[in-house]
């Protein structure tokens, strides 16, 4: 009996290093470069969280998504996130339409955010109102507009994207949003030899095809595997103390941490790290989590849920910086 479940444990790692290496591939035809955000967005989106793509305009951050969209045949919205949009552009209004009977009645017409994929371009430059549009249903999978009560399709994810150096008519994501993000990852320019492929890539005649290579339900299945994944007690312990150590007061806390962070990770946080470090795991064809798959993906994970205080930001330190300091600090092996 226990042959069989081991059997199937590294039947299910298999199959899911095998569709997630076919999607990463599919993906590269069109995206040059950028081989650690391009696994990074595929794991979020394995894991069934959301992903929040930091960088300056034009790296390809919205065609990412798009070309993710068509490699696992997904439905693919856009929204275009501008000052003067309404919480109303995104989930949907009710509105008084004639019936066929020449009549009128009020019904429900629901917005861009019903969708599989979602991108939401430039994310911090719609007012909070509107971006509290956002709370309910990366939370909760589904929208609520009056007595309507919307449950998004499955599988559902939300890709957001903004723009780190323009502040001018921004607005700072809160916390709470901030905190529903799974992966925060940020994209940076390409090598050298990335600008030649490009180059020939988008400057001539050829023509790149993405062709479906998975679909919705293998999606959710390969879900369903990733919840699967053991975790040992070793590594769930080191997880815990890692959140821990991010939070000033803890007593994992190192001294930076005391002295730079305002608020730390919270419970959300360690539930993104668990996720994140099956999916790592699988990868490397394992079925059981070790403390390498969780700093592996540690950083991506906790940098957006450490708020730096302003001491921090005057002497020029950043969440990296001392999330890099807690992993150094924080032992593998819990120390009774």
């Amino acid at each position: 009996m226990q042959i069989d479940a081991m059997a199937v444990a590294k039947a299910h790692a298999t199959e899911f290093k095998q569709v997630f290496e076919q999607i990463h591939t599919e993906v590269s035809k069109m995206i040059v470069g950028q081989t650690d955000v391009v696994s990074g967005v595929l794991t979020a989106l394995m894991a069934g969280g959301h992903i929040l793509l930091e960088g300056v305009p034009g790296l390809g951050k919205t065609m990412l998504v798009s070309t993710i969209s068509k490699a696992v045949s997904l439905d693919f919205s856009r929204i275009q996130f501008t000052p003067d949009m309404m919480p109303a552009d995104i989930v949907g209004t009710t509105v008084l339409t004639e019936n066929a009977n020449g009549g009128h009645e009020l019904t429900f017409q629901q917005g861009p955010i019903v969708s599989n994929l979602v991108l939401a371009d430039e994310i911090n430059r719609a007012t909070p109102k509107t971006q509290s549009a956002l709370l309910e249903v990366m939370q909760e999978k589904q929208i609520t507009v009056g007595r309507n009560t919307l449950t998004m399709p499955e599988p559902f994810c939300v890709m957001a994207t903004q723009n780190p150096v323009d502040q001018e008519g921004t607005y700072p994501l809160p916390e709470a949003q901030l905190d529903r993000f799974l992966f925060k990852l940020v994209v940076g320019y390409p090598s050298e030899q990335d600008y030649h492929t490009i180059i020939d890539r988008t400057t001539s005649g050829q023509q790149i095809d993405i062709e479906s290579v998975s679909d919705a339900k293998t999606l959710c299945r390969l879900r369903q595997i990733v919840r699967d994944v053991p975790v040992p007690e070793v590594a769930k312990s080191y997880a815990i103390r890692l959140v821990m150590a991010t939070q000033p007061g803890s007593e994992y806390a190192t001294s930076k941490i005391n002295q730079f962070v305002s608020l730390g990770a919270s419970p959300r946080g360690i539930q993104s790290l668990m996720l994140a470090a099956k999916v790592q795991a699988l990868l490397k064809g394992r079925y059981a989590v070790s403390c390498d798959d969780i700093r592996a993906i540690a950083l991506p994970v906790l940098r957006h849920r450490v708020v730096c205080n302003f001491q921090a930001q005057a002497a020029g330190i950043t969440a990296d910086t001392l999330i890099e300091d807690v992993l150094a600090n924080v032992a593998l092996q819990h120390r009774s």
